[in-house]
């Protein structure tokens, strides 16, 4: 998920460099989004401290 956010935030500077301001708004703020939740997955991970188990 963190990739797709990397991915809509350098659309979005390329966009913003080309003064395409609709897309860059859009494309920036789909990359806050994605950031935001895979962060936040993170954190839940994190606490809930769960591991792959070796089959």
């Amino acid at each position: 998920m963190l990739n797709y956010a990397l991915m809509f935030l350098v659309v979005g500077l390329i966009a913003g460099a080309l003064n395409l301001a609709g897309i860059s708004t859009v494309a920036v703020q789909i990359s806050w989004m994605l950031f935001v939740i895979g962060i936040v997955l993170l954190v839940i991970h994190w606490i809930t401290g769960r591991t792959t188990r070796p089959v």
